[in-house]
């Protein structure tokens, strides 16, 4: 209906009326009646409450398929427990498996992999999938390898967060055999997932410098403990009632014909999914009514990051089984994790299972809705369980310490734990049936109401067994009601249940819609049905549900006087709060009175609790906020007033069930159609207003929809019936005003005379009013293009009651104005006068589009509740006559446009249709027997001129497979036009040869009230004949109106001089300094550096800290160290606005809670210490998304209206329609500029006004021009995988008109994100090649490359915006250096030029470094330096100072382009909408007619710089000691040192070894050598190696510099012995200490507390440093200490003073002074081989003696054998 209806959240963005002129206070307002608030309250306030509202949306979003894209990133693992292992990562989302490469003898692997899973599947299934990181050790081919541990989550958690993802966050490993553990290590990952049109904000990627804090950073939702425990989950599962009828196997039914055997055909049992586990109780063989009393157990985290369980009743087969239904339990509503919350829990209660149709069919045909997959359309089973979690000691004994699910018997349950039975009683009456779908056909329909299995006409169930209440059951094994009629009486004999209404023939009401004659004689239906009683849950839940629609409404009253712009929004909103804080203490008096306990669970008794905490807490909230309203922060307000709502509905939301939802079918000739669902707590009677079902003893309208997967798509979108229908359910013994709420003045009919308390079969009607509806169609906009043109033939349909009527048909236009009056006569309503005018009927309004054959197209729907008047009122002010309102129009759940109407109902009284207003149109429009919408309801019309540029056209697309030659533009608004002149030949030039023209046009005064500008572009072609290129209909007209300056403005020259102060270093604050100045003040601005500060801090140096880096030497800086500058400074901006943010939440939600994670509070690194430092590098921007976002996309004078062409996609909104690739044909370029046609002459006044160009004066001409356009890449990020490795080879591609360029040499291997470093130059012309394309390809040695995705750029209106996009200006003038300017224009011409252009003086440069531009002084600094460090006088500092503040100009400034890189999405044309990765670049610009441009910049990647690390173990001490000595029994070590800097196999050596070290001591004087490449900015090691034999070329990898050093144990006949580990990471590692005894394991555990040192500043460094590793009990402890010393040198001092490795030549070091005991091994072998063979192997020994002597002896007798045997035979 209105906008805002369900689309409140949605609208807040995308409102397209509101460009920034809705801030301005001097808006001309438009007087605040004019404008009704629409049909919001049209159809929202009913006086007399007889009627509830529509639900405007028909389709079921559930079970639709989307395209949904999970990335992994898989960075580094930590504190991995076992020794020395070879991890690799397993990513497993469902079934996709995906692994990372093996690193070697790590626990601290470092991979940095990406993974992308591409999903298409209905989003509950997305979101219920399980993504599981598991690290596996020593995974090869033929070994599946040992799990370390795994980490679960469900994509749901992921999607919920915000942005969708975790970015460089820690998941924490645990075993899921062992739970005992503890935490089994830590990966380090990013986690996104996107879902088709969802953009991603990926923090910027840049070096990460700072200290990981593992604890601070976890992969958990925010409000999850970081210490997880483990707990045991126990669902119970009793029974389960009301199974349908079926059997799926055909065997079952040929058995049954033939033997007779008549068992139940169902052999149930129920499966239980939960975390990516599944349990199954025992199979119930032939049972309708299965009882199991068995729990499943499940063991997992606590808080589990899985939110559903899923419980299934599945039917055990031969063949395969099948669901029969499917519950989904959320745990995050059966628990509360605040301080007074409480552990899951649930029942024992009654759960209800929705699926297909309960009619047993061999091929169900909506098997996927037992699944659990869209919205069920009948009753299936109910099944009782209950849940309670235990969290787990697991450090008790007896606690199992495996995952495994468990099944366990359990006994059995009372029969009134769920509570008492009581008989309910339904009534229904349907009032109204029309809009009954033409194909259904013209037999006899009937509808069928149903609740649980009562009234189905299928499976009659069963009366529970006595009114004594010895029954345990709900429907249990009791005789059948006689026969399974419903009609006959029941043995109380006070009521039969009707549950049918008798099939009646339906009647054409127009050629697609049937209804059926209800006139005087109203149908009515009455079920008796016996429950537990629970109503107790549904009142609470309509309470809140009755606050949450209250607030709901008042927030779309809100938002719509914001938009129509009426005046005291806040009031309103004052009011809605005060509502709010109403309803909530009335909420919690109520539920205080309610005592009766009988049937409560915990989860009952803990959700009241709750519930009455938060919305206590929610009333003093809305208390205090209401008083914080002001005019200014109401949008703010109304966001926190959302999350009221989101909140109110979420605990509305009741997880246990009671009584089922009420489906009705429609049925024709026995054939089911179409049903709608109601559920139950919607229509449950209370005596208490409050507790009432919204929809209880109302008229509601219910519209029907096809069943499963028919309802999607265009199918779903018509409707198949309308009903106005009547329903009460409530306590048998509560009926008595059960009719109270129908329409007054009926008679009711009885089944049988005299009974007086038995319900009505029907109700007779005697009193009916007569009316003349009134329909004034005006205009549509916005609507969905259902031709191949990209328009539509749009006719509306009226419906009423029985009655409709059609508009006339606009053809190609998707913003009809159909001006027309529909008037209905004699409408017969039944019921009394007063209520039909507070409470009329709706009216639905369908809008189609005309085929020339076939059937019209469905484009949309909309409701609307006329304005009643009664005979004897008065027509005339305040309610008549009504107001023109626009309704949204819905299309399935899509937006399809508006719709501006009024609708009036007049009633025809005792005198006849004399008596009614008359009908006065404008006379001037004859339109035959249309009558025009009347005078007093059509808007207020005025003259307007609208001008329109015409610029030129752009990538116009093939039209029916001919390219489009000679293009024109029409334009056309409110049926007067223009059209542009012929453009001869678009390929030579797609410029238009005049720019401007004008036409006149009547619109509304009212500017909302405006109709849309079509723009269309059509192609001339030979014989006079027109195709329709494409078309696009401007629908807001606000941003083009021209509104004239103020006057003070105007004569600014006038004005005192303003000087402004700036030093050369200004441009690198933080926070660009903005000086907002008032136009007619006079001041002085100090933009000043705080230089002071910065001089006296350096001279302070903390204690402790390493002296600061050398002063920055110039010729080390390239333009990279810049860019590095610049990112840290963007990180910082955006930390200290994040914090800002969270405070700024944490103050507003008045919780204030603490945040977790220690990492939050501290500065972020770099505010303190750098600070210093960086003031000497230039910065440029660096904009984390395109460079035109952040300026409007260059449209300040030139926009582009995107053409259309082609049918809209059916599941898309009328925003994604718009951004669809596939319909776009081409661009037109221009702009509009509209205005009152008595213009005031100063206009024109004004010097050079030239009057053909009209309001667009100062523009360029735009003949074709010719640039230079060069592109410089840096790099890629997260490009989506191309090669079944995981990887892809990137290149760059540039395509420009028709010149491209592809670097195909230059690819980088094996990578995702690539450092490209290139610049391009094209030469192009525009405006023939105006769109850049820049596309990354994956290389393929064999095959064609593909395409991984491309961004595209409009140079043109980069060109020619004031905004100066061509090329960024930098912070600072310099001639050489790193930051050398690169403009071909000084600063001074670029001053002097921008100053012409806007007819200004000239700027004047005065002596001491002043210059007067207009009436503001700048002063600045004037010297220069050279290359060869000679000072020169110049002005360009003054200048570029100028521009870089051009924006405080007044009247002509705007922010001029500075010095960037832009970050580009890219996409791929076969994924749309899901980004394919990002690059970063940007794009100068330069024209051929201005001096030629330098060289490009140098941005080539750094080449790391070559060291050599040279580390000399020179001893070691307190090693533990592994062996027993061959001698005397003690223990000893063989002690060696392994170490590597890049990986194992790369570059590991080892040094001799020291046998038998007694006292862990070992000598070693013994050197290793590692060169190695480093990038210092990034602070990563570069390694290029082949990724196997069979790779093509190397890959180049990036690793942290890390040098590992372990100590081993020699043994000469079986593998070494791992004793421990250190690692020292280069560029921060603890200080070694002075001698063995200091260093201790605190080095290793407490880092954060030991002085670091970093070797890159200290060259040299030597001390005794720790070997840890992990005991039994995975603690970590100290294994030995290590005395190195650590020497770095850059290749060239290495080459200088070379060494040799080990002890060897040149500069050798001395042999290491070991004891002689070490060599007793070669001084006396016959001892030691002695004990080796006593002590170690003897009994070794002894079994290979006697093996070989049994071996001696078997070998004889065969031997002997034969000639033994010959002996005996012969007898010899």
């Amino acid at each position: 209906m209105k906008r805002n209806k369900h689309r409140a959240s949605k609208d807040d963005g995308k409102a397209q009326d509101e460009p920034a002129i809705l801030e301005t206070e001097d808006m001309r307002m438009p007087d605040p009646d004019t404008i009704s608030l629409a049909s919001v309250t049209a159809v929202t306030t009913n006086v007399s409450n007889k009627r509830s509202k529509p639900d405007i949306k028909i389709e079921p979003s559930a079970g639709r398929p989307m395209d949904f894209q999970v990335s992994v990133t898989v960075i580094e693992a930590r504190q991995l427990v076992g020794l020395n292992m070879d991890p690799v990562v397993c990513v497993e989302i469902g079934d996709d498996k995906k692994y990372t490469s093996m690193k070697e003898s790590t626990n601290c692997p470092y991979y940095n992999e990406y993974f992308v899973f591409d999903f298409s599947v209905p989003p509950d299934v997305m979101f219920d999938k399980i993504l599981k990181i598991s690290v596996i050790h020593s995974k090869n081919l033929l070994r599946s390898g040992t799990l370390v541990g795994s980490f679960k989550l469900d994509v749901g958690t992921v999607y919920s967060q915000p942005e969708h993802q975790f970015f460089h966050k820690w998941a924490t490993l645990c075993d899921p055999e062992d739970i005992t553990a503890g935490c089994k290590g830590y990966v380090k990952c990013d986690v996104s997932v996107v879902a088709k049109g969802d953009t991603i904000k990926t923090p910027h990627k840049a070096n990460e410098t700072e200290e990981d804090d593992i604890e601070g950073n976890l992969l958990l939702p925010e409000d999850v403990p970081a210490e997880r425990q483990w707990a045991k989950f126990y669902l119970k599962i009793y029974r389960a009632e009301g199974l349908p009828k079926m059997n799926t196997s055909i065997m079952a039914n040929v058995k049954k014909a033939f033997i007779g055997e008549n068992k139940d055909l169902v052999d149930p049992y129920v499966q239980v999914q939960f975390a990516g586990q599944k349990g199954k109780t025992s199979i119930q063989k032939s049972s309708y009514e299965p009882i199991w009393n068995e729990h499943i157990v499940f063991t997992e985290q606590f808080p589990p990051l899985c939110r559903r369980m899923k419980v299934q009743i599945r039917d055990s087969d031969k063949v395969n089984d099948v669901a029969i239904g499917t519950h989904f339990i959320d745990l995050r509503k059966i628990a509360n994790d605040g301080d007074k919350g409480f552990l899951p829990t649930l029942g024992p209660a009654w759960v209800n299972m929705y699926g297909s149709t309960r009619s047993y069919t061999l091929m169900d045909e909506y098997q996927d809705l037992n699944e659990g997959l869209g919205e069920g359309v009948s009753f299936r089973a109910r099944l009782l369980v209950s849940l309670a979690v235990e969290i787990l000691d697991t450090s008790s004994p007896d606690v199992m310490s495996s995952t495994e699910v468990q099944v366990e018997g359990i006994p059995n349950i009372s029969d009134n734990a769920t509570g008492k039975i009581e008989e309910f009683f339904l009534f229904g009456c349907f009032l109204e049936a029309t809009m009954i779908d033409r194909k259904i056909g013209d037999k006899p329909i009937n509808f069928e109401v149903t609740i649980g299995n009562y009234g189905s006409e299928v499976d009659t169930p069963t009366k529970p067994r006595s009114k004594k209440k010895k029954g345990d059951g709900d429907d249990e094994e009791s005789e059948l009601i006689h026969g399974s009629s419903d009609e006959e009486m029941d043995t109380g004999g006070d009521m039969t249940s009707v549950s049918t209404t008798p099939p009646m023939k339906p009647v054409i009401t127009e050629r697609n819609y049937f209804h059926l004659p209800y006139f005087e004689r109203k149908p009515c239906i009455c079920i008796k049905s016996w429950w537990q009683d629970q109503r107790r849950r549904l009142y609470n839940s309509n309470i809140m549900d009755n606050i949450a629609d209250k607030l709901e409404d008042g927030l779309n009253d809100v938002q719509e006087i914001i938009k129509t712009e009426k005046a005291y929004p806040e009031r309103r909103l004052r009011g809605v709060l005060e509502e709010l804080s109403q309803g909530c203490s009335t909420f919690v008096t109520l539920v205080n009175n309610d005592q009766n306990q009988t049937g409560k669970t915990k989860l009952d008794r803990e959700r009241l609790k709750s519930c009455m905490h938060e919305l206590e807490n929610m009333g003093q909230q809305a208390k205090s906020m209401r008083s914080q309203v002001k005019k200014s922060n109401v949008r703010d307000k109304i966001k926190l007033a959302h999350h009221f709502l989101q909140k109110l509905r979420f605990l509305s939301d009741e997880p246990q069930h009671s009584i089922p939802d009420i489906y009705i079918w429609m049925i024709s000739n026995n054939k089911r159609i179409a049903y709608a669902r109601v559920p139950s707590k919607d229509i449950l009677h209370s005596p208490l207003e409050e507790e009432k079902g919204k929809d209880c003893g109302k008229v509601q309208t219910i519209f029907f929809k096809l069943p499963g997967k028919k309802s999607f798509g265009p199918a779903g979108w018509t409707v198949q019936a309308k009903t106005e229908l009547y329903l009460w359910l409530g306590l048998n013994r509560q009926r008595k005003d059960y009719l109270n709420g129908l329409p007054n003045g009926f008679e009711e009919n009885k089944a049988v005379k005299g009974v007086q308390s038995s319900p009505p079969i029907s109700l007779q009607y005697t009193m009916k009013q007569i009316f003349q509806l009134r329909v004034h169609m005006y205009q549509a906009r916005s609507l969905f293009a259902a031709d191949s043109t990209g328009l539509s033939d749009p006719f509306a349909r009226v419906f009423f009651s029985t009655h409709s009527q059609v508009t006339e048909i606009l053809n190609e236009t998707l913003c009809p104005t159909w001006d027309q009056l529909m008037v209905f006569d004699n409408v017969e309503l039944y019921g009394e006068a007063g209520e039909l005018r507070d409470d009329p009927p709706i009216i639905v309004i369908e809008i189609y589009d005309q085929d020339t054959v076939g059937k019209a197209d469905f484009m949309g729907r909309t409701f609307a509740k006329p304005l009643t008047k009664m005979s004897d009122e008065h027509y005339g002010p305040p309610r008549f006559p009504p107001q023109l309102e626009y309704y949204q129009i819905y299309r399935g759940n899509c937006t399809a446009g508006e719709m501006l109407a009024a609708f009036e109902l007049l009633q025809i009284g005792p005198g006849g249709k004399a008596d009614l207003p008359p009908i006065d149109g404008p006379t001037d429009i004859d339109r035959g027997p249309i009558l025009p919408v009347p005078i007093g309801i059509r808007p207020v019309l005025s003259r307007y001129r609208i001008e329109v540029l015409f610029w030129g056209l752009r990538d116009l697309k093939r039209v029916n497979l001919a390219q489009v030659d000679r293009p024109r533009v029409d334009i056309e608004c409110a049926g007067k036009g223009v059209q542009s002149a012929l453009i001869q030949n678009y390929k030579k030039n797609p410029n238009f040869s005049t720019l401007v023209k004008w036409f006149e046009v009547d619109l509304p005064e009212n500017e909302l009230l405006h109709p849309p500008l079509n723009i269309r572009v059509v192609d001339c072609r030979a014989f006079g004949r027109y195709t329709l290129v494409g078309s696009h209909a401007v629908t807001s007209l606000r941003k083009f109106i021209y509104r004239p300056t103020e006057k003070s403005v105007n004569n600014w020259s006038a004005m005192d001089e303003v000087v402004i102060h700036t030093e050369p270093e200004a441009a690198v604050k933080k926070i660009e300094t903005v000086v907002k100045l008032d136009s007619a003040s006079d001041a002085v601005v100090k933009v000043d550096m705080e230089e002071e500060k910065g001089g006296k801090g350096k001279k302070k140096r903390k204690k402790g800290e390493e002296p600061d880096e050398e002063e920055l030497d110039e010729s080390m800086l390239d333009w990279w160290s810049k860019y590095f500058a610049s990112i840290e400074t963007l990180k910082d901006i955006i930390k200290a606005q994040e914090a800002e943010a969270e405070e700024k939440d944490d103050f507003e939600s008045g919780e204030g809670r603490k945040k977790r994670g220690k990492g939050r509070n501290k500065p972020a690194p770099g505010e303190t210490g750098p600070e210093k430092k960086r003031q000497k590098i230039e910065e440029l921007k660096v904009y984390n998304r395109e460079l035109e976002i952040e300026y409007n996309n260059f449209e300040d004078w030139l926009h582009t209206f995107n053409l259309f062409r082609g049918k809209c996609s059916d599941d898309a909104n009328v925003e994604q329609n718009a951004a669809d690739e596939d319909r776009l044909i081409g661009k037109f370029k221009g702009s509009l500029c509209i205005y009152k046609v008595p213009l005031s002459d100063e206009v024109s006044r004004e010097m050079s006004f030239d009057s053909n160009m009209g309001m667009f004066q100062n523009i360029p001409h735009n003949d074709p021009i010719n640039v230079m356009v060069r592109v410089y890449v840096l790099r890629a990020t997260d490009l989506h995988p191309a090669d079944i490795n995981g990887k892809a080879d990137p290149y760059v591609a540039i395509k420009l008109g028709k010149s491209e360029i592809k670097d195909k040499e230059s690819y980088i291997s094996k990578q995702l994100n690539p450092v490209f470093g290139k610049s391009f130059d094209i030469e192009a012309t525009l405006p023939m090649d105006s769109t850049l394309t820049v596309s990354i390809y994956d290389w393929d040695l064999v095959g064609t490359d593909d395409l991984i995705g491309e961004t595209k750029i409009d140079l043109e209106n980069r060109y020619y915006s004031k905004h100066r996009a061509t090329c960024g200006l930098t912070s600072s003038y310099a001639i050489h250096g790193y930051n050398v300017w690169r403009d071909p224009l000084k600063p001074t011409q670029i001053l002097a030029k921008f100053c012409k252009d806007s007819k200004m003086d000239q700027p004047q440069y005065g002596p001491g470094g002043r210059v007067k531009v207009a009436n503001r002084v700048y002063t600045g600094p004037t010297e220069i330096e050279d290359e060869n460090g000679l000072k020169k006088q110049t002005d360009e500092h003054l200048a570029l100072a100028v521009l870089n503040r051009w924006d405080d100009m007044p009247r002509i400034g705007c922010k001029l382009v500075p010095e960037h890189v832009e970050t580009r999405p890219l996409l791929n044309p076969d994924k749309p909408g899901i980004e394919q990765g990002r690059i970063e670049m940007w794009v100068d610009m330069f024209p051929k007619d201005m001096p030629a441009p330098g060289p490009a910049l140098d941005i080539s990647p750094r080449k790391p710089k070559k060291f050599e690390l040279r580390v000399i173990v020179w001893n070691t001490d307190e090693v533990v000691l592994e062996d027993d000595d061959i001698f005397t029994g003690e223990k000893s070590s063989d002690i060696f040192v392994r170490g590597w800097l890049k990986g194992q196999q790369e570059d590991k050596q080892d040094t001799d070894v020291h046998y038998h070290s007694l006292t862990g001591e070992g000598n070693f004087n013994w050197r290793f050598i590692y060169p190695f490449d480093y990038l210092q900015a990034e602070e990563k090691i570069v390694i290029s190696k082949k990724e196997s034999m069979f790779s093509w070329d190397e890959t180049e990898y990036k690793i942290p510099a890390r040098l590992n050093l372990q100590v081993w144990d020699a043994d000469h006949f079986s593998a070494d012995d791992f004793l421990g580990a250190i690692e020292l990471d280069l560029n921060r590692f603890p200080r070694g200490a002075k001698t063995a005894k200091q260093c201790s394991i605190d080095m290793v555990i407490n880092e954060q507390d030991m002085p670091m040192v970093n070797i890159f500043k200290q060259k040299r460094i030597k001390g005794w440093w720790p070997f840890v590793a992990r005991d039994e009990n995975d603690e970590l402890e100290i294994t030995g200490k290590v005395e190195a010393e650590l020497h770095l040198m850059t290749s060239d001092e290495a080459e200088k003073s070379p060494v040799g490795e080990g002890r060897n030549e040149p500069e050798p070091l001395e042999k290491p002074n070991r004891p002689d005991t070490t060599f007793l091994w070669f001084l006396s072998p016959l001892k030691a081989i002695r004990y080796l063979i006593c002590k170690q192997y003897k009994w070794l020994v002894i079994k290979i003696v006697l093996a070989l002597l049994l071996l001696a002896m078997l070998g004889l007798f065969l031997y002997s054998m034969p000639g033994y045997m010959v002996k005996k035979l012969l007898g010899a």
